[in-house]
């Protein structure tokens, strides 16, 4: 009886923490859900929800080295809301990151985002009170929306969320990163110069103290960011 109650127990939470789990399988473009993995590149997690924890892995980049997915490309004018919408809720307690990159070859389908072609776009930090308090804004939304900077040129790009689940942290490769890969091709844009240009693998080394930290006891008295500034135009 006991072992069935252990059983129980350790399958309980292994649901629970599954459940837990999420992917970004679609884009929000003009206040609408795009279908799934239509204008996302299909993630190797599309069943198991399974977060990346190397970030030094290829997968880092949009997560697709067994699914080896593209998508279609969907226009998005530049100085309008574009976003990813969970098919759950963003779980954990942690930050987001949204990346673009221009595709060198015009071509966002055949893109693959090689070397520093990568600049931040939207962040969503935590807030600390100076280590009495420590809140995390993007806990439990169920997707993000941003703005395109409106001078972005326009062109071909893909656009990168990760969602860094901040609760396991303590630990070196303890963050995990829920990741997508969608496909824009932006329109009326304008003349700005994105940057600065990071390689994704390349930006984190995983000991970063916006990635590895104890969120839960001694309160940080700061947080820092992970990632370069937010470039807005």
């Amino acid at each position: 009886m006991k072992s069935f109650a252990y059983l129980t127990t350790v399958l309980t939470a292994f649901i629970s923490e599954a459940a837990a789990h999420y992917t970004f399988p679609s884009l929000i473009v003009n206040g609408a859900v795009t279908p799934q993995w239509t204008n996302v590149r299909k993630t190797n997690n599309f069943n198991s929800q399974a977060p990346v924890t190397d970030v030094t892995s290829a997968d880092f980049r949009c997560y697709t080295s067994e699914t080896g997915a593209t998508a279609t490309t969907i226009n998005v004018a530049a100085g309008s809301q574009i976003g990813f919408q969970c098919d759950n809720t963003i779980y954990h307690p942690g930050v987001i990151n949204v990346y673009m990159a221009k595709a060198s070859n015009g071509n966002a389908a055949a893109f693959a985002g090689d070397g520093a072609v990568w600049f931040k776009v939207y962040q969503i930090s935590a807030s600390t009170n100076g280590g009495t308090a420590f809140t995390f804004p993007a806990q439990n939304l169920p997707g993000v929306t941003f703005t395109v900077p409106k001078n972005l040129p326009s062109g071909q790009y893909l656009v990168r969320v990760e969602a860094i689940a901040l609760h396991s942290a303590s630990t070196f490769g303890g963050a995990q990163f829920y990741i997508a890969c969608g496909q824009i091709n932006v329109t009326g844009g304008g003349s700005g110069n994105p940057g600065p240009l990071v390689s994704i693998p390349g930006v984190y080394t995983g000991r970063e103290p916006g990635i590895m930290l104890n969120i839960y006891y001694p309160i940080p008295a700061t947080y820092t960011q992970p990632g370069p500034a937010v470039w807005s135009g």
